[in-house]
């Protein structure tokens, strides 16, 4: 019986990791694309076309989740290269850096 309870459990640290890195990442692109009209002003001229202007917050707001996007994919393509390359990637100092395997 303690083999079911391992493998339910393995299950869900892979259904965690793929609900945080499979569907996570799409919900903050897409709240951050939310947050780029925060305050927007959006005006009609004579001849018909719009203009946005985006405001200054949500911009930064918006910066700010792209860039945990970016450090996430970046983070999980070196956590693939370390491995391929037979190494691993260290937390210790907050900072991933790649180490040689225990």
């Amino acid at each position: 019986m303690r083999s079911i309870e391992l493998a339910l459990e393995g299950g869900g640290k892979v259904l965690l990791a793929g609900l945080v890195f499979g569907a996570g990442l799409p919900i903050i692109y897409a709240l951050g694309m939310r947050l780029l009209t925060v305050g927007a002003v959006e005006t009609t001229s004579a001849n018909g076309p719009e203009t946005v202007r985006y405001s200054t917050l949500g911009k930064g707001m918006a910066a700010l989740l792209l860039a945990v996007i970016v450090g996430a994919v970046a983070l999980g393509i070196t956590l693939i290269a370390a491995s391929g390359f037979g190494k691993a990637v260290s937390f210790e100092h907050v900072i991933p850096t790649i180490v040689e395997k225990k």
